[in-house]
């Protein structure tokens, strides 16, 4: 009797353990689709909301012309309109993540497509941080890359 009683207990600790990382991944999957979204929509406010700065932040994108920028992490948040997005959508797929706590890194491809049409492919990692019960952007890494 003790042994299925304890099969019963550690079944249940771990379905709801597993059941908590769906959560929290749907969560920062719905925050990484609207930081994208924002962005395009040149929407500063929805934009700042999406991350929080840390000292240790830090942005690198690599074009797809193996050209490295370092962006300012303060550019994320109170961007001027005009410097962000200019329309288009993107779709982010393939998610890997590692959630621990109050922390979490994402891997995921994007496929941007601007207004006119215009296709990017990158490959993102992001890290986030939990700030007050809601999961922020604190750093992330862009590859841009051409399909073969």
């Amino acid at each position: 009797m003790k042994w299925k009683l304890s099969f019963f207990l550690i079944l249940s600790i771990s379905i709801l353990g597993y059941s908590q990382k769906n959560v929290e991944s749907e969560s920062i999957k719905r925050l990484l689709e609207k930081e994208s979204a924002t962005w395009r929509a040149a929407d500063s406010k929805g934009h700042t909301e999406c991350w929080y700065i840390q000292p240790y932040s830090r942005i690198l994108v690599s074009t797809a012309e193996g050209i490295t920028i370092d962006v300012p992490p303060t550019a994320m948040i109170n961007t001027n309109p005009s410097a962000m997005g200019n329309g288009g959508f993107s779709v982010n797929t393939n998610y890997k993540m590692s959630i621990h706590k109050n922390n979490a890194w994402v891997s995921h491809n994007e496929e941007s497509t601007a207004k006119d049409g215009q296709k990017t492919f990158s490959y993102e990692i992001r890290l986030l941080e939990k700030i007050k019960g809601q999961w922020k952007l604190v750093g992330q890494s862009i590859h841009i890359y051409k399909p073969k």
